[in-house]
């Protein structure tokens, strides 16, 4: 039996179960913050560039687009939705897969849903099965997979895919074939993030339009190839130095993979958190203030040094991969979210100034527990002759610290609030968290419309 065709045994099998109600909290859980992530980058220029272009698809279907007051196809919606909620980069992680699963796997579920008018319920369901897909597939493909892929736009298109295979009540075969196919098109280049460009984005959005098109196309009868992952000349092969296949289904069934996601505490990039979190409890301890600190030594893990090593960035996008500059900006405004990448924290003369203090080396032992354990070793020198040290073993936010329901509202409201009101945003919180006796229609009403900027 291929590993695709087990997998749809299992989107198979999932429709015919259900699924504990803690499996399902970490489900909302998960549609909560892909809806923080949402509407926070709806507003960005990114999105209303995006809008525009696709202005002449808009006004032809019944999916709410985030931002947009005129609906769209599902296809559409999928693809602009899951470019949307990646733009700015508070999307949750799996890590030992170095993977953001929401953005394709719940834009193209969702878009489905509506246009289906399959209730909440369901929807929550259909995302618990493409986390657990796709999360897999990420894991046994690490480390040597993020050397040159963006994991969100390869294997987004398996969680996506799997995820609207189990909305559309797919065979298992017709599962297989919907994920065979969606592994055709896998893509994305970890160099679209080494530069200042807006193309990260619909690594996600193409994903959930991939995995989405490749369900629909299974249903009526299209096949694909069952060894897509394994075969000789398959993504294995293509896209890995040695998948460990055999490791796909360990523990399969006694857990779910969604039970243990990363939500992030920071709109950034991942790899900077762990020193954040190093930076943050060493001023907090001490009650050091910024003006006090002399230089300051960060060792981290391989794509730390690689992807966030930006200094004294100039735009948003740069800022949220400079590992100099987040701390910098964690020691000078006392948080890294949205404030900290608004012009005015870009231009603070005394971010820039701590940042010239900043150095960032490779740190054998970090790297080696890449990507288990996204760890840091911070070194701070004050002026008065002390060095203080901490080694931050995990971040606030992964599953062995995770971030309580409390803390994850209070990201929500933080970043919806500004732009949906604090009425609508208690209230899409609730509905989310509440009851699964919804429509998407219900909770897509308060952001599938004009926001606020």
């Amino acid at each position: 039996m291929s590993l695709l065709l087990k997998f749809g045994e299992f989107i198979e099998g999932s429709q015919k179960t259900s699924f504990s109600p803690e499996v399902m909290r970490h489900a909302k859980r998960a549609l909560l913050d892909w809806h923080t992530a949402l509407i926070a980058g709806s507003t960005t220029d990114a999105a209303i560039r995006l809008r525009q272009a696709y202005e002449d698809e808009l006004g032809k279907g019944s999916c709410a687009i985030a931002g947009a007051d005129l609906k769209a196809s599902a296809r559409v919606a999928a693809f602009m939705n899951g470019t949307i909620s990646h733009i700015a980069e508070y999307d949750d992680i799996y890590r030992d897969g170095a993977y953001h699963p929401a953005c394709p796997t719940i834009s193209a579920a969702f878009a489905l849903a509506q246009a289906k008018q399959i209730p909440v319920q369901k929807l929550l369901e259909s995302i618990v099965v493409g986390y657990e897909v796709s999360t897999r597939i990420a894991e046994v493909i690490q480390p040597s997979h993020y050397e040159f892929f963006h994991t969100t736009g390869t294997v987004g298109v398996f969680g996506s895919s799997a995820a609207c295979s189990y909305l559309l009540g797919l065979n298992a075969q017709e599962a297989c074939d919907a994920m065979a196919t969606a592994g055709t098109f896998a893509s994305g280049l970890q160099q679209a993030f080494r530069s200042d460009s807006m193309t990260k984005p619909m690594h996600a959005g193409h994903a959930a339009e991939v995995g989405l098109n490749a369900a629909l196309t299974a249903q009526a009868g299209m096949t694909g190839t069952p060894d897509l992952l394994e075969g000789a000349a398959g993504f294995g092969a293509a896209m890995t130095k040695g998948a460990r296949w055999e490791n796909v289904f360990d523990h399969f069934g006694q857990s779910y993979n969604i039970t243990k996601m990363t939500f992030k505490n920071y709109g950034c990039c991942g790899h900077t958190f762990p020193a954040i979190d190093a930076m943050g409890r060493l001023l907090d301890d001490n009650g050091i203030h910024f003006s006090d600190i002399k230089a300051i030594r960060v060792g981290g893990y391989k794509p730390t040094v690689e992807v966030c090593a930006y200094r004294h960035p100039k735009t948003p996008f740069e800022a949220k991969f400079s590992l100099s500059y987040t701390v910098s900006a964690r020691a000078v405004l006392g948080r890294v979210r949205e404030k900290a990448f608004l012009p005015e924290a870009l231009s603070n003369q005394d971010i820039a100034a701590l940042e010239d203090k900043v150095t960032l080396t490779l740190d054998a032992e970090c790297a080696a527990k890449f990507p288990k354990n996204r760890t840091a070793k911070v070194e701070i020198d004050l002026n008065d002759g002390r060095t203080l040290k901490h080694h931050q073993v995990t971040r606030h936010g992964d599953p062995d610290d995770p971030l309580t329901d409390q803390e994850l509202l209070d990201k929500f409201y933080e970043l919806v609030s500004p732009r949906v009101g604090d009425q609508k945003s208690l209230l899409l919180a609730d509905q989310v968290m509440g009851s699964a006796a919804l429509k998407t229609d219900d909770l897509s009403r308060v952001w599938g419309q004009k926001l606020y900027v």
